[in-house]
């Protein structure tokens, strides 16, 4: 038997992958055993090729990240042409460059409400541990030093940082290594009639506004909320929730910090989460759609208060990364925005999601175990249950959204399972904000295959 020298380098290229790369959110014992799951090669549109020339569906655009789409030569061409006049310089010591500056400047022109300026970063977990510091700066400069808790709620996911990793209330990022921030405190998440101040509901007990009262506001420096809550599994906030907890914010001198890290650039329909319940928030806290996934930049955005507060201090601002502005990433960044706005993207998520529902209801008529889908944009998921009508889970044993989703991939079609909660089994889905409708229809079909293997298992 002859073995093709193509075969051999991608032997090769697994051997290396498990003796050398150390790899996020996965289980080490088991990628030593089994070698990478795939190994991507290109990418153009919404499908990814691996090195074998398998083509997939990216239907979670890898990290809810790559916006506009794998190849997009317009955003390689901003790379480019950046890199080949100054690729790097630093933001310290009063240092800037003009694609910073820039991007600064179109950020807080589409941002909502009062934000105005931006503090960059390269990712969403440094963007959610620099919107605690500041918020905390904030508070201390207002002669408030007791302000330092930051409350989450449950389900949130914020980051793998020490702060934002203890702010994250999915029970493995929030525990590993045992690294703390003591000062984050945990609240029931999605409790409108709580937060609005109904103390005779039974779950008022460990709602966020509980939780201000007993903790003492004089001692909270912000609540942190996504507005729609992806990795903890699609959550979308209920309607007059945001509204109900920035208005308790305001009450008791609390800073809101909304983390657009998902939702943020066009994922829900909006250019922000929050504009699709017209709230402002404080502090607001960007990455990935900022450049689609082709380069790493992340951001803070903080109100004129909150910006007019802090450029009064007179001494050096003790906080920083090397990479804070990098010309590049803002290059790749304006160019994102722009093709956002030139192409009309935001009208197609809208247009897309109303045929993500359509395929979500004829799912839903067709298989008695799919149920509660939910689709703000392309920010879309669904549930499993042994009965949907009692609102009855499976089995821990079973995993149907782990099922549901390798056998997906056995079809070429990449989603995510969340089903990290118990009782909670949900698949999200979150496509590239450029996919089509003969391209959604392919994602239906093969979720609608795959909910057929499983009903097979189903006794």
């Amino acid at each position: 038997m002859v073995v093709s020298q193509t075969a051999l380098n991608i032997a090769e290229l697994i051997e290396a992958d498990k003796k050398h790369y150390l790899h996020p959110t996965t289980v080490p014992k088991l990628f030593v055993e089994n070698g990478p799951k795939i190994i991507f090669a290109k990418g153009e549109g919404v499908r990814v090729t691996d090195v074998q020339g398998k083509s997939y569906i990216d239907g979670a655009s890898m990290l809810w990240n790559v916006n506009l789409g794998h190849g997009n030569k317009e955003l390689a061409q901003a790379a480019y042409d950046q890199m080949t006049t100054i690729a790097y310089s630093s933001s310290f010591y009063g240092y800037s460059n003009e694609k910073a500056v820039r991007l600064a400047e179109k950020v807080v022109s589409i941002a909502p409400g009062d934000l105005s300026a931006i503090f960059f970063t390269s990712g969403g977990s440094e963007s959610n541990d620099t919107a605690f510091k500041l918020a905390r700066f904030y508070w201390d400069l207002k002669g408030r030093p007791t302000k330092k808790k930051v409350i989450s709620i449950s389900r949130s996911y914020h980051g793998a940082t020490v702060s934002a990793g203890t702010a994250t209330r999915i029970e493995g990022f929030h525990s590993f290594s045992g690294s703390k921030d003591p000062d984050m405190v945990r609240a029931k998440s999605h409790l409108t009639n709580c937060e609005l101040g109904d103390r005779n509901d039974p779950n008022y007990e460990g709602c966020i506004r509980d939780v201000i009262e007993k903790e003492g506001a004089d001692t909270i420096a912000a609540v942190i909320l996504e507005p729609i809550q992806g990795a903890g599994g699609v959550h979308v906030s209920p309607d007059g929730y945001l509204q109900a907890v920035k208005a308790l914010c305001e009450e008791n001198n609390i800073l809101l910090i909304a983390d657009e890290v998902i939702c943020g650039f066009g994922r829900t329909g909006k250019m922000f989460g929050v504009d699709n319940w017209n709230v402002v928030p404080d502090i607001m806290s960007v990455a990935k759609g900022i450049t689609g996934g082709y380069a790493q930049l992340g951001g803070v955005l903080i109100s004129k208060e909150i910006r007019d507060t802090i450029v009064q201090y007179d001494k050096i601002l003790g906080h920083g990364f090397t990479y804070s502005g990098h010309p590049t990433a803002c290059a790749i960044g304006l160019k994102t925005i722009e093709i956002l706005e030139r192409d009309n993207i935001l009208e197609n998520v809208n247009n897309m999601e109303k045929e993500l529902k359509k395929g979500f209801a004829y799912l839903t008529d067709k298989y008695r175990y799919f149920t509660k889908s939910r689709a703000v944009g392309l920010l879309a998921g669904f549930e499993l249950q042994q009965d949907r009508e009692a609102d009855l889970p499976f089995a821990e044993t079973v995993r149907p959204a782990t099922f549901v989703v390798e056998q997906c991939f056995k079809r070429n079609l990449i989603l995510r399972a969340a089903d990290f909660e118990k009782g909670k089994d949900i698949v999200a889905i979150a496509p590239p904000l450029i996919i089509n409708k003969e391209e959604i229809s392919e994602m239906i079909n093969i979720i609608d295959a795959a909910m057929t293997e499983f009903e097979k298992t189903v006794k």
